[in-house]
């Protein structure tokens, strides 16, 4: 056995060794800018394949996102086109109106935090995500403000042991994105179900008219929604429904100047 075992060393030797992944993983860290400095080229890969997938998440969590694909689904159920415009439509067009109402806050994310990454002006990356989130806690606390939706603030801070007895003291900075990023959520969601109502009540006023009037003419075994589907599309495209649906949603967004959140952020209050 002991004689073997240079045989076995010499055949080692003679084996070609396979490419190295960590060696891999910082040759793409250096080709990648601002993955330069800091930590290992394999924890950067590392980080950066973890925040491509968490993306999803991230927009769904801290953007109009959601508002916009509620109240567009409720707007296709209330016109009763079953499957018309199909799902893959909604969702697109509520992404693009996500992306335009947020392109103002994705600006002040690169200039303040990735632009200066990038150049190396800042060569840790926790001190990139403080620049980068402050842009979206302001976007998410002008929604919420602008709502007055502050209760779901308050329950969450109050279910993580945080006093709210003496709303008048706390100040943004006392709400962590752990606590501002539900809340958020449940501000969202509060507002895309008030304006899903306000779209859904034409079409439900539509339905009573035609019904009614089928009950009156005796005719109560014709369903009253397929009479009453082409009016509600007539009546739809008439007024230009889909503008007007879709502007009011974009509008709906409140508009903060980069200036005034960054100062309110300090002092202000929830």
């Amino acid at each position: 056995m002991i004689a073997l075992l240079p045989a076995i060393s010499t055949l080692a030797t003679a084996v070609p060794t396979g490419p190295n992944p960590i060696g891999m993983l910082e040759s793409a860290a250096d080709a990648l800018p601002g993955f330069e400095g800091g930590l290992s080229g394999a924890l950067n890969i590392l980080i950066l394949l973890t925040v491509l997938t968490l993306v999803p998440a991230i927009m769904l969590m801290t953007t109009c996102f959601v508002r916009f694909v509620i109240v567009l689904g409720l707007l296709k159920q209330a016109m009763g086109t079953q499957t018309l415009p199909p799902p893959q439509i909604i969702t697109g067009l509520a992404f693009f109106m996500t992306i335009i109402v947020m392109a103002p806050t994705m600006d002040r994310i690169h200039a303040e935090a990735l632009a200066p990454y990038q150049r190396g002006e800042i060569s840790n990356q926790m001190e990139m995500w403080q620049r980068a989130k402050q842009p979206l806690r302001d976007f998410m606390f002008a929604q919420i403000d602008a709502a007055e939706n502050h209760s779901s603030i308050f329950m969450m801070l109050n279910y993580r042991g945080v006093d709210t007895s003496e709303p008048q003291n706390l100040t943004r900075a006392d709400v962590d994105m752990l606590a501002l990023v539900p809340a958020y959520m449940l501000s969202e969601l509060k507002i895309a179900f008030l304006m899903g109502f306000r779209v859904y009540l034409p079409f439900l006023v539509i339905d009573m008219v035609i019904a009614s009037v089928l009950i009156s003419m005796s005719m109560m075994m014709l369903p009253p929604v397929l009479i009453s589907l082409p009016f509600k599309v007539l009546l739809f495209v008439l007024v230009d429904g889909w503008t007007l649906v879709v502007g009011s949603l974009m509008e709906s967004v409140a508009v903060h100047a980069p200036a005034v959140a960054s100062a309110a952020a300090a002092g202000a209050g929830p």
